[in-house]
């Protein structure tokens, strides 16, 4: 067995569950790699089907489980379980970013750990999954790995505003409302967006693929430091 056969393996013991090899070497594609690779297929429509995927897994899980919560409840929930924020901080439980077949720019840009590339990739290998084992065992996968998300409400809501959440921690400790920087690099079609975020002593950076996105991973992440000290 070679090396990366042997990565994957692991990968996939990781996610309990077995996935079609081409599926799986598709779905941890990512568009760059593709481009510098003569156009090959990457894993976009994957990531497409692992999106509904997901979503249904997430709703009926949440409304069984919570008959007690009303329809906005359980959407405010669901949008923090799959957010991309959420998603890649799934992806890094399971080393995801190790896999990711990359083109070089987005090798030397860290993009190993950007959330927009591990949320994508995790959608992507959702939707492998349903293809290769079926509705259930996706399903079963994907319960699998949000469940610490579902069983620790506390985070929901930095999960899923984690802008208004780190001002509301920094104000609890007495700290400067965080100030945002944000630069943006790589082409128009391909943009690339840099956060830093800065409140007190605690400054942190995050990256996706609109300054939004970048803003809130930067957020999330000097809101877990926060929240560690408090």
């Amino acid at each position: 067995m070679t090396r990366k056969n042997v990565e994957r393996t692991a990968l996939t013991e990781k996610l309990g569950v077995e996935i079609d090899p081409e599926l799986l070497s598709l779905a941890l594609t990512h568009r760059s790699f593709a481009y510098e690779n003569g156009g090959i297929p990457h894993n976009e429509r994957l990531e497409f089907l692992g999106d509904s995927v997901l979503g249904q897994a997430v709703t009926v899980r949440l409304f069984t489980r919570h008959p007690d919560l009303d329809e906005g409840s359980l959407a405010k929930r669901r949008a923090s379980v799959v957010s991309t924020v959420a998603l890649a901080e799934v992806a890094r439980t399971i080393g995801l970013g190790d896999h990711v077949r990359l083109g070089r720019g987005e090798i030397l840009t860290g993009g190993r750990d950007k959330d927009s590339i591990l949320a994508d990739t995790m959608e992507a290998l959702i939707g492998a999954t349903f293809l290769s084992a079926g509705p259930d065992a996706a399903t079963d996968m994907v319960l699998r790995l949000v469940e610490p998300l579902l069983a620790d409400p506390e985070r929901y809501g930095a999960a899923m505003d984690p802008k208004t959440s780190l001002q509301e921690i920094a104000a609890r400790l007495g700290l400067a409302a965080p100030a945002y920087v944000v630069e943006a690099t790589g082409p128009d079609h391909d943009r690339r967006f840099t956060a830093t975020v800065t409140t007190g002593d605690v400054v942190t950076t995050g990256v996706g693929s609109s300054k939004k996105h970048a803003e809130m991973a930067a957020a999330l992440t000097a809101w877990r430091e926060l929240d560690a000290r408090a």
